[in-house]
């Protein structure tokens, strides 16, 4: 890991949505800022915690399958945001015990507590990355992404709650495309997004809220976040609500309440 930003001060002034997302999840590692900003997204949506949690169930879920089924050993995810366990690569190494994973994110206060994402087994390997989705080509060219993956053997691009917060004027559909032209033939794309399919009412007053605060996002329809998938093979049941991705068990929620996007999609 690299530390050459380590001291970069921590922004309290405003919100910041790693931070409220650590809310929603029930964490601690957030500032008055980011709670009252939260409260006042739970106030409009309600289900932003059944949201967040569903989302991280999700990524558990996509994990595995991608281990179990198709042979992944590597994880590039991007948007790591603050640590919350089980961690990605606790969840890859519970099934193949040398699975390596880079994590990257551009939040100071993630860095902050990277070192519990470095917590690697002793047969796999893990890293943390201070990069920006927005710069792909820094990203895949930092020297600590070579360090732990092979980019000539499939990786699985992780892409959680990330893309939401890359506006159309960013390029989304650009950047995630580059990311995967790097990647070989048999690498994966999981990803989860925020929708405003089921209730556009509440997911504007949510989308001004977060953009008030300074945080441009940008909430997607199903087949706007399918669009992320073409060229790829998507697997079954393709792109669902999140919590009837391959659920572990019947799913209680409403899709109102979770209303994420999620899918995952294997290069040919």
């Amino acid at each position: 890991m690299t530390n050459s930003h380590a001291a970069r001060e921590i922004d309290t002034s405003r919100p910041h949505s790693a931070r409220m997302y650590d809310y929603y999840l029930g964490g601690k590692d957030h500032f008055d800022v980011d709670t009252k900003a939260a409260e006042t997204v739970a106030a409009a949506y309600p289900g932003i915690f059944t949201c967040a949690r569903e989302n991280r169930a999700f990524m558990h879920r996509a994990t595995r399958v991608l281990a179990r089924e198709h042979g992944i050993r590597q994880w590039l995810d991007i948007g790591t945001g603050i640590p919350t366990e089980p961690n990605l690569h606790q969840v890859a190494q519970s099934v193949v015990p040398d699975a390596r994973v880079v994590y990257a994110d551009n939040d100071p206060l993630v860095l902050r507590y990277a070192e519990r994402l470095m917590r690697s087994t002793p047969q796999g390997r893990t890293t943390y990355i201070e990069a920006d989705v927005n710069n792909a080509g820094a990203l895949l060219n930092a020297p600590e992404l070579a360090q732990v993956l092979d980019t000539g053997r499939p990786v699985a691009l992780s892409l959680n709650a990330l893309m939401h917060f890359v506006t159309d004027a960013q390029d989304p559909y650009g950047i995630v495309s580059r990311l995967l032209e790097a990647l070989p033939s048999g690498s994966a794309l999981a990803l989860s997004h925020c929708t405003p399919d089921f209730d556009p009412g509440t997911w504007q007053k949510v989308t001004d809220i977060y953009t008030n605060a300074g945080t441009p996002v940008q909430f997607r329809s199903q087949v706007e976040v399918a669009r992320f998938f073409e060229g790829l093979e998507l697997l079954d049941p393709g792109v669902t609500v999140g919590h009837r991705w391959r659920p572990d068990e019947e799913p209680i929620a409403s899709d109102a309440e979770v209303s994420l996007w999620t899918g995952v999609g294997i290069k040919p």
